[in-house]
């Protein structure tokens, strides 16, 4: 069976509301489907209630389940209330999706920090059904089976979580995306809208380490990879992982892995 046979996509696009908009369907979608919040705000029914969905929240909704959606103005922290709200979405059916959607409970709003991976899939997906010529239905499947399995792995790894660890979450992914990158605890802070005092606390209380800790973590991996595959200077490669100079860079390296980068490299290549 090939993707496309498992996994049929019937409408994929991006759309951004800048007026009114409202859809309620009791008998559901017909179809699958997966509607990623990308900016601003919308609401939708979850449990007979009307919810918020923020920036970064998956909607998921199978072919009978009611569905809402409204979109009006909302109250933001900077500038007046408006209408501002944009999304991915993607319509599908198959006995792939059938499966998938099978295997565990599948709330209506997934709250996720706006993830730049998922996002990258969402839009990936989208541009592949937009091309007028050489277009792939076994390509487009393959991203939607990725999108899927990735979006499993996230309700893995982030069950459940509390409004504070839920922005705790998202200064974690802030810091993973953009660790190659020079930037300030208030960059971090400013992320989520909190002050820097409350991040730094948030941060510790979900992950037990502090945010300067986490991200030199982050950068040595990144480093340490770079060290050990890569023939790139050892200078270049403090700076295209994100640290400030190659003094501090070279301290830290050795008090995390005992020994400095060049003596690391040497080490890993002789053990290769």
């Amino acid at each position: 069976m090939t993707p496309n046979a498992a996994c049929h996509i019937l409408s994929a696009g991006f759309s951004f509301h800048r007026k009114p908009f409202h859809m309620s369907r009791s008998e559901g979608v017909q179809y699958y489907l997966l509607r990623l919040q990308t900016e601003g705000r919308s609401r939708t029914m979850e449990g007979g209630v009307i919810t918020t969905v923020e920036s970064g929240n998956l909607m998921l909704f199978a072919p009978t389940d009611p569905y809402y959606l409204s979109i009006d103005k909302e109250v933001y922290p900077v500038g007046k209330p408006r209408i501002e709200s944009g999304d991915y979405h993607i319509f599908c059916s198959g006995p792939w999706i059938e499966e998938w959607w099978g295997r565990k409970h599948r709330p209506a709003v997934l709250r996720l920090p706006l993830s730049d991976h998922i996002l990258g899939l969402f839009r990936q997906l989208v541009l592949e059904q937009r091309r007028l010529s050489d277009s792939s239905p076994d390509i487009s499947a393959c991203y939607l089976q990725i999108l899927c399995m990735e979006i499993d792995r996230l309700m893995s790894e982030q069950p459940a979580i509390s409004p504070k660890a839920y922005l705790a979450y998202r200064m974690k992914q802030y810091v993973e995306e953009h660790a190659a990158y020079a930037f300030r605890l208030e960059d971090v802070a400013g992320h989520v809208d909190i002050s820097v005092s409350r991040a730094v606390h948030l941060f510790k209380e979900a992950f037990g380490t502090t945010i300067v800790k986490y991200v030199n973590d982050v950068r040595l991996d990144m480093a340490r990879e770079k060290i050990t595959f890569s023939p790139m200077p050892l200078e270049h490669v403090s700076e295209t992982c994100g640290f400030a100079n190659y003094t501090y860079f070279h301290r830290v390296f050795r008090s995390r892995f005992g020994m400095s980068p060049k003596q690391y490299r040497i080490h890993s290549r002789a053990q290769a």
